[in-house]
């Protein structure tokens, strides 16, 4: 295993265990009835007062729920290389093991995003609709910063032109951090709900990244022995 690789699972398993943490303040740490019809979030002096300073942005809100379809048009570009690798190899052992994995990575944030929908920690500073949603961690922000960083991994690993991938990268800079702070400010989401998705999304792309390059580096070494039928 590369050193890179190693420092990759280090970064994520530090970066999930700090996700467990942060989770467990936020139901433990000065939990009050701050939200709309009573309902209590944790480090509530902080997250009232930061609720307070931006306001509520509704505008800001609806743009980056929109924008929201943008890591999902990722997926399915991705989805749609796999596809044609399946198809035209014949063979899911001949699919390129960084967009195999690409897939269950998408999964397990899909996993994530329904478990805490369904296990509310807490719920939003306002409400939308008329109803309460659960807010923890925001799901517009875990979904940005988790498949935006793999459209930057798979321009590096499939770009030939370094332009290309530069466009890639600031692209997905400039979206992510855009989305992050838009769905911060526009204060539909407390800001613990922000940071817990930054927590999370690091910590799962950074395992994602140190098993593709594995899995990667173990198929090309099988490959040049002739143990992978010729792939």
């Amino acid at each position: 295993m590369k050193r890179t690789e190693k420092r990759d699972i280090l970064a994520g398993a530090g970066l999930l265990t700090a996700f467990g943490i942060w989770t467990l303040l936020i139901m433990k740490v000065d939990v009050r009835p701050v939200g709309p019809e009573g309902t209590s979030v944790g480090f509530a002096a902080f997250n009232a007062w930061f609720h307070r300073m931006t306001g509520v942005h509704m505008t800001l809100y609806t743009v980056t729920d929109w924008l929201g379809l943008v890591p999902i048009l990722v997926c399915a570009c991705f989805g749609a290389l796999g596809a044609v690798q399946l198809f035209g190899r014949k063979s899911l052992r001949r699919v390129d093991p960084d967009i195999i994995l690409l897939g269950v990575y998408y999964i397990l944030v899909i996993a994530a995003y329904l478990f805490f929908e369904m296990v509310p920690v807490n719920y939003r500073p306002v409400l939308i609709d008329g109803a309460l949603e659960a807010s923890y961690p925001s799901s517009t922000t875990l979904l940005v910063l988790s498949v935006m960083p793999t459209l930057v991994f798979q321009a590096n690993r499939r770009f030939p032109d370094a332009r290309a991938r530069k466009a890639a990268a600031v692209f997905a800079l400039v979206f992510s951090a855009f989305m992050a702070a838009g769905r911060l400010f526009a204060g539909v989401h407390w800001a613990t709900d922000i940071i817990g998705s930054v927590l999370l999304s690091f910590g799962l792309f950074a395992l994602y990244r140190a098993a593709a390059g594995f899995a990667s580096r173990k198929r090309a070494v099988v490959s040049d022995k002739g143990w992978n039928d010729g792939v």
